[in-house]
């Protein structure tokens, strides 16, 4: 079950009903909060914690709710509250590490009717826009699309183009971002600090919400994307001015056992160089899909070292969802 929330934002940075141009009342009803349990031996149990607890947008007429993928990797239970306070167990149907979208399909009635969604290129972008939570008007917020630009994640996930908005809140997770037109195009993933011209902004980064079109035919029927697995190797990276640093190891995972050492840097893959994340994700991924051994020339205490990852696929390790 959802914990109740105490706080709300201040009525001047919360959308106005007489001022937007979208039924605001169904638009905030559409987002219902969501509530997971993970075993305590899951893979991702230590490094996402055992309870999550977020949001998630009810995208159809059969109540089928889009949210981050994170929330619900490995979930033993799931619960879904709306607005007006019913409350319904979920499944765990998909998680696409690709993207980081995940689908929770209800077992019982929401009663809530979808919200509709808009391709980023026809969104209504340039003036306000909503970014709403579970909740109601008081866990919604008016805010800006500062930054559209790509976005590499130090867990090997690297999206072309990702939304960035202010001002921040670290609520948002699963949480919608709607346009001028109330429409979905994002749904929430991360607390960011991100360039914004001259200044690091504080912001949140929005996973473009139309990723899901191309993959929900696969994701509906077979529980993950119709395209093979991504080559993963376990390792947690930052970028430096030294180049692309292994910051961690997932313990027992392909980089660990192929003898990849914390503080190795990244010199080449395959024999071409790579100085930044996304050159080293693509780099890997362009060699095969999971399976693929990975040549990397790593940079370790002054000298040269190679070694050859043989990659996997993540969702492989990952317990997988079940009806009870």
């Amino acid at each position: 079950m959802s914990e109740p929330i105490t706080w709300a934002f201040p009525s001047e940075l919360q959308p106005n009903a007489d001022a937007v141009a979208f039924d605001l009342g169904a638009a905030l009803d559409a987002v219902v909060a969501l509530r997971a349990e993970i075993p305590d031996d899951a893979f991702t149990a230590e490094a996402l914690g055992t309870e999550r607890s977020g949001n998630g947008v009810v995208i159809n007429d059969e109540g089928l709710v889009l949210t981050i993928g994170y929330l619900i990797t490995e979930a033993e239970s799931i619960w879904l509250t709306t607005n007006s306070g019913t409350v319904v167990p979920g499944h765990a149907l998909a998680y696409d590490p690709v993207t980081g979208l995940g689908l929770v399909l209800p077992l019982g009635r929401l009663g809530v009717a979808p919200l509709p969604r808009a391709r980023v290129e026809e969104a209504q972008l340039d003036d306000d826009v909503y970014v709403i939570g579970r909740g109601g008007r008081g866990h919604a917020l008016r805010a800006r699309v500062f930054a559209r630009r790509e976005f590499a994640g130090y867990w090997e996930y690297l999206l072309e183009e990702a939304l960035f908005t202010t001002p921040a809140h670290p609520e948002w997770s699963g949480a919608a971002l709607v346009d001028g037109a109330g429409r979905l195009v994002g749904i929430g993933s991360l607390f960011v600090q991100e360039p914004d011209g001259d200044e690091v902004v504080k912001g949140n980064m929005f996973v473009p919400s139309e990723l899901i079109d191309s993959i929900l035919d696969g994701m509906l029927r077979l529980g993950r994307a119709d395209r093979p697995p991504r080559a993963w190797l376990g390792v947690y990276s930052a970028e430096t001015r030294g180049g692309v640093v292994i910051r961690g190891l997932a313990q027992g995972g392909p980089a660990e056992l192929a003898g990849v050492q914390q503080g190795d840097v990244v010199r080449e893959v395959a024999g071409e160089p790579v100085d930044d994340l996304a050159a080293f994700y693509r780099s890997v991924w362009r060699l095969g899909p999971a399976g693929t051994g990975v040549p990397l020339t790593l940079s370790r205490d002054g000298r040269v070292t190679k070694v050859t990852v043989d990659s996997v696929d993540r969702s492989a390790l990952l317990r997988k969802p079940s009806l009870q």
